[in-house]
């Protein structure tokens, strides 16, 4: 395996994990509304799961107000139900032709509670990185005992995955931040 193909999936399967670190906290919820906190949810759309953002349209109210708005009259009570059923702790209302889903407010206490998510989150994708330099310093160690690559090209491209390393922990951090400034504004 060359120097520059270790380095692109070491990258890659970084990228990855902050990815699934993104998608993790759209899933935390803060004080404010936001659609893609729905995108988990599930309808029985004629008998197959189908994600809500296929069979509505779902729109801001307000700041604590989400509308799901169905393409189809028929889907009001399937959408409702599943959006109830998700597990999410919400409560959705029909009014008319659309839903809307009002976000409780939180107390101070679950929002401590959603920081303690939030950087249990953040330190599990801080794992899976380090997980991924270990990974590429393994295959460097198996190149360099075979003599496959120097030793000088082993020292560069493990300077290369640790500064890749610590890039990808600085952004987990900073992102760790916004969200927990976003979970502790009232």
């Amino acid at each position: 395996m060359p120097l520059a193909e270790i380095k692109s999936n070491v990258e890659q399967k970084m990228n990855k994990s902050i990815e699934a670190l993104k998608n993790d906290f759209t899933k935390i919820r803060t004080g404010r509304a936001h659609p893609s906190f729905l995108d988990n949810v599930h309808v029985d759309y004629y008998g197959s799961a189908t994600q809500l953002s296929a069979v509505a349209n779902l729109t801001l109210l307000d700041a604590r107000t989400i509308g799901v708005q169905p393409w189809e009259k028929s889907m009001l009570n399937a959408i409702e139900k599943a959006i109830r059923e998700a597990d999410l702790g919400l409560n959705p209302s029909t009014q008319g032709e659309m839903i809307r889903v009002p976000m409780p407010a939180l107390t101070e206490e679950r929002r401590k509670e959603m920081v303690k998510l939030v950087k249990t989150d953040a330190e599990n994708a801080k794992i899976a990185v380090r997980n991924h330099r270990r990974d590429a310093n393994e295959q460097l160690k198996r190149l360099l005992k075979d003599k496959e690559i120097t030793e000088d090209d082993d020292r560069r491209t493990q300077d290369f995955v640790q500064k890749l390393t610590d890039k990808f922990i600085a952004e987990i951090d900073k992102m760790v931040a916004t969200k927990e400034a976003e979970v502790l504004t009232v």
